[in-house]
């Protein structure tokens, strides 16, 4: 180092020597004009002795240094740095380097200087005056990929800080190429193919799945992948890891690009359901994980990704309107086993999520009278003081059903080995009207129409699942028809059902389907009252009011109307989905959310006419539900903190979809979106 730093010294002599004749130069030229000549002697003098002094000063720097390494480092020492077979580099307490060996020099450094540099240029964030416990660090510098450990001498009375450079650029690479290169099976699914079969002319309907199959080709051939075809409407894929992070990068757009093949005078465009095991110990392994994201991006409408990680799911798309499913083979196969497992079972518990509603407690009602005409005790468990259905357990109560309900506490006490549970309208454990009956009971069937979530029930006997469906009411009122032979449910039963349909689609106005209107059918052939019906939607005069208030209260943010409640009520629950649904006819609003304090937190009611779907929404805030019926839960979150987080959830959510809304809606709609 010595002979680096005294390289200066002829530099500092030119520069003088320069100064110099410079001077005498204009004593020269300008004989005329001492003071000039004078002023220049002066500064040169001045030069001259900052340099002499500077020139000492580094010597005198050189010399402490000497001296210090002599102190800190002996010769033995030195040497065995000097010849050590890895990089090692010795640096002040402050961060400047001061020494390095010869192999740190020509493998770190390839062969530059760095003499008085800081530490910190090789070794970024590194804290000088925190090494003790430090486990090493990752360092990449001149394409080679380093792990460090620090010595910090100043523990033994040393004011130097030695650094070893283990040099794992080879072992590092290997491994991220293994990262990269490790296989990920995905299964992928036309969701709509038989519909799209139905739609198609003659001459196109040869062209369509190959036309999609074609699509697919490409876009697994892109990423050097494995494509087969499974069945008709059902292919195979494996790909690495690098190129599984594209596919994720671009949110994958071949959803889109299929969803541009449209059939028919309907227009019915194709859409794909795909589900993709990551991060399996092998490809047994990830197969079986696609296959249960596959059926859980199945069980959400379809139109979508899911990714199935040893952590939980990840989704990707999920924008258009699920396509309704009008074969009934499955509703008669699943009321054939449900009638068989209703016979041999004890008897049968009926059960919700909290907070039951019309359709909740109606499909509850409706099985309660087809279990009856198969002669088992069955009972409904429904909190009858906290529920959104009181109009209608009312009337229930005052015609002979009294007896039919039990609270959740009692409910247990019925539970034996061969009890049946039967789930409805929800498919997630922790909203349930009792966990204690779930986990007591063996034998457990699942009803339910919502998409589906994490965290469903997983131990089903029969999970009869249908996010097509408008209602479970709709789905009940379709496997009755399989009960009884000529028995039928009564005028009481089938007004339950009705409002049960007519609640989740605002009226026939949402999600609706030709089975929904065929249920409709069934239920008015069997003396449902509209009218009546009707009457079990009527509020009180406070909660009109409260209703009316929520609204005007709302404001608009990028075609969103958000209301919010400060103080909630007894009735809150009740009212804010009704305001919810009455936002919806603003002008510009594609959605509306309603926000009121809960029980220490905030919770949300989530509209939308399907140019949004709010269970994406909801979901980012940990809830769900349906494209166009949601909501969610932030325990001890305040309401502005929440409203807050919706407000960046819906952000979220149009940069996402902004181009995907513009392929799905038309002109019109896709305007008053942005």
């Amino acid at each position: 180092m010595k002979s680096k730093v005294w390289l200066f010294k002829p530099i500092f002599y030119v520069l003088i020597a320069l100064c110099v004749v410079l001077t005498l130069l204009t004593g020269w030229f300008h004989t005329q004009d001492r003071v000039l000549f004078y002023v220049e002697a002066g500064l040169t003098i001045a030069v001259i002795a900052y340099v002499i002094l500077r020139l000492r000063h580094i010597q005198k720097d050189i010399k402490c240094f000497l001296q210090e390494m002599g102190r800190t480092l002996t010769s033995a020492q030195q040497e065995a740095l000097t010849s050590f077979p890895i990089p090692v580099l010795v640096a002040s307490k402050k961060g400047e380097i001061i020494w390095y060996n010869d192999l740190f020099q020509e493998q770190a450094l390839q062969q530059d200087d760095m003499y008085g540099c800081r530490v910190d240029e090789i070794i970024p964030n590194i804290d000088m005056e925190n090494l003790a416990g430090s486990e090493g660090y990752e360092v990449e510098f001149h394409d080679r990929l380093y792990t460090v450990y620090a010595v910090d001498s100043a523990q033994t009375g040393d004011p130097l800080v030695v650094f070893y450079f283990i040099d794992e650029t080879r072992l590092k690479k290997t491994a991220r190429r293994f990262e990269d290169t490790r296989p990920s099976v995905g299964v992928i699914m036309i969701d709509n193919c038989e519909e799209l079969l139905e739609a198609a002319k003659e001459d196109e309907r040869a062209q369509l799945t190959g036309r999609i199959e074609y699509l697919l080709i490409q876009y697994v051939a892109a990423c050097n992948g494995l494509f087969k075809r499974l069945e008709r409407d059902k292919y195979l894929m494996v790909v690495e890891e690098q190129h599984l992070r594209t596919m994720l990068d671009n949110r994958f757009d071949i959803l889109d690009r299929v969803r541009e093949i449209v059939v028919g005078e309907s227009k019915m465009a194709a859409t794909l359901s795909i589900g993709i095991g990551r991060g399996a110990e092998n490809l047994r392994d990830s197969e079986q994980m696609a296959r249960q994201a596959l059926e859980m991006a199945l069980g959400r409408g379809g139109d979508q990704v899911a990714v199935r990680t040893q952590n939980g799911y990840e989704f990707f798309g999920g924008v258009s309107k699920g396509v309704e499913k009008r074969t009934k083979v499955k509703t008669r196969i699943v009321a054939s086993a449900l009638i068989e497992l209703i016979e041999g079972s004890d008897n049968v518990l009926l059960m919700g999520h909290k907070f039951a509603d019309l359709d909740c407690l109606g499909a509850a009602v409706g099985l309660l009278k087809g279990i009856r005409m198969l002669g088992k005790p069955v009972s409904v468990v429904l909190n009858r003081e906290q529920n959104l259905a009181q109009p209608l357990y009312e009337r229930l109560a005052g015609n002979g059903y009294q007896d039919a309900f039990v609270d959740p506490q009692a409910a247990v006490e019925l539970v034996s080995k061969k009890t049946l549970l039967i789930v409805v309208d929800t498919h997630i454990q922790h909203i349930l009207e009792s966990e204690a009956v779930y986990q007591a009971c063996k034998n457990v069937v699942v009803i339910d129409h919502h998409r589906k979530m994490v965290g469903h029930i997983d131990r089903a006997v029969i999970f009869y699942h249908e996010p097509y469906a408008s209602s479970a009411s709709e789905m009940v009122t379709e496997l009755l028809q399989y009960f009884g032979g000529d028995r039928t449910i009564g005028r009481l039963e089938a007004e339950a059902l009705l409002a049960g349909i007519m609640l989740d689609t605002r009226n026939f106005v949402l999600r609706t389907g030709v089975r929904t209107f065929e249920a409709a059918a069934y239920l008015r052939k069997l003396g449902a009252d509209t009218v009546e019906v009707k009457r079990l939607f009527a509020s009180s005069i406070e909660s009109y009011q409260h209703k009316v208030h929520l609204v005007a209260s709302a404001e608009i943010y990028k075609g969103c109307a958000v209301a919010s409640a400060a103080e909630g009520g007894a009735d809150i629950k009740l009212v804010a989905p009704q305001a919810a649904d009455e936002l919806l006819n603003i002008n510009g609003v594609d959605a509306s959310f309603v926000l009121y304090e809960y029980q220490g937190g905030t919770s949300f009611s989530a509209r939308s006419m399907g140019g949004m779907n709010v269970q994406l929404i909801m979901e980012k805030l940990g809830g769900g539900g349906h494209q166009t019926m949601a909501g969610a839960q932030l325990a001890g979150v305040p309401l502005e903190e929440a409203r807050g987080r919706l407000l960046a959830a819906i952000d979220e959510y149009r940069e996402e979809n902004r181009s995907k809304q513009q392929k799905l809606l038309p002109p019109q709609a896709f305007q008053a979106a942005i």
